[in-house]
């Protein structure tokens, strides 16, 4: 199952082409000094949001704050197994998470 749904991170994040993916344990995006999505190891792509743009997301796709080794992470919505039936949908969140953590003071 790990491999199936790191395929489709890769997928992912390769329908992206402002930035590629990095690691190799923990397979996460960055930009600017910030994470803005990454694959834990439940198997769960979770990707980061303003306030405002998060409880849209959760509210419109049905979804949840993001977990990660056990700890809520905050800003981060949980990518459903359904959200991922439409990767072009999701692929156009992830460039307005990249877009989001560009707006923010670089650390």
């Amino acid at each position: 199952m790990r491999e199936k749904k790191l395929k489709i991170y890769d997928e992912l994040v390769s329908k992206c082409n402002r930035f590629k993916r990095k690691g190799k344990t923990m397979p996460y995006t960055s930009a600017n000094g910030y994470m803005f999505s990454l694959f834990n190891k439940a198997d769960q792509i979770g990707i980061r949001f303003s306030k405002e743009v998060q409880e849209k997301c959760i509210d419109e796709y049905k979804t949840t704050l993001y977990s990660s080794y056990n700890s809520i992470m905050h800003g981060y919505i949980l990518i459903t197994n359904e959200m991922l039936d439409d990767l072009n949908n999701v692929a156009k969140l992830l460039d307005e998470s990249y877009d989001y953590v560009m707006s923010l003071e670089p650390k």
